[in-house]
């Protein structure tokens, strides 16, 4: 069996006393594939780092992160251009509006939403996409690019089932993690409505550890956790959920 997480931050400061033995512990729970989102230039050599240590193990994407579109957007994404016309990433990502932490820079994060799905396009790349509070922004960015160049991955999916269907009809599949486990997550409730092909796992870690874990440090491995829920809301057994998901994400990635 293999597990593929299509989002985790294994750079993160989160991870710096135990890095090694954490990815070794996912390793060992069958999720050997980590694709590795960007957030911004600070963060760059030590995911470039991270790719040497795990070659067979870590795809890196590129891309702005909606809350570090600030001031300084332009030279930034100058730097997410620069890298890669040097070399490839397999995916635009993460990108998009965060309306949770700063609803002062919607415009500029719609510029830059939308510069970064244009060089996804050009590069035939996926796009890789957060979005908090924000469903309607994104939905109106994403429509003025809808054509059969836009692809990619809803990442962290926790919106209604209206919106689970109108991310699908933009290419997107939906990226599910640890708010399928939460009583609260909603999303657990029509999820098995949505034909699997349109669904790959993610932890977002270190963030939204699923439950039993909840509130404590995400880590790749807890993905399990996802994939028992999904076992249980599909009725399907664990292998079968991994193997499509993860057949899902090599559709996307291209690996």
């Amino acid at each position: 069996m293999i597990i593929t997480d299509t989002h985790t931050h294994l750079y993160s400061e989160a991870f710096d006393e135990d890095r090694k033995e954490m990815i070794q512990r996912a390793i060992d729970a069958n999720v050997s594939r980590f694709f590795i989102p960007a957030i911004d230039s600070s963060y760059t050599t030590s995911m470039l780092q991270l790719e040497q240590e795990f070659p067979n193990h870590v795809f890196l994407m590129m891309g702005l992160h909606p809350t570090s579109v600030k001031d300084n957007y332009k030279e930034e994404l100058q730097h997410v251009e620069e890298l890669m016309a040097k070399r490839h990433f397999y995916a635009v990502g993460e990108i998009g509006i965060d309306l949770y932490w700063d609803t002062s820079t919607l415009e500029i994060q719609k510029k830059a939403f939308k510069h970064q799905i244009q060089l996804a396009k050009k590069y035939k790349l996926p796009i890789v996409i957060h979005c908090r509070d924000a469903f309607d922004e994104i939905f109106e960015v994403l429509e003025t690019e809808k054509d059969d160049a836009l692809f990619g991955i809803f990442h962290c999916f926790t919106g209604t089932f209206e919106q689970a269907q109108k991310a699908i009809s933009y290419n997107m599949k939906l990226g599910i993690g640890g708010v399928a486990t939460f009583k609260n997550g909603k999303i657990d409730q029509f999820l098995n409505q949505i034909d699997l092909k349109h669904i790959v796992l993610e932890t977002d870690s270190p963030y939204l550890a699923p439950k039993p874990y909840r509130g404590k440090r995400n880590e790749s491995s807890y993905i399990i956790k996802v994939l028992e829920k999904l076992s249980e809301l599909y009725n399907f057994p664990q292998e079968t959920i991994a193997e499509i998901t993860t057949q899902n994400s090599k559709d996307i990635f291209n690996i």
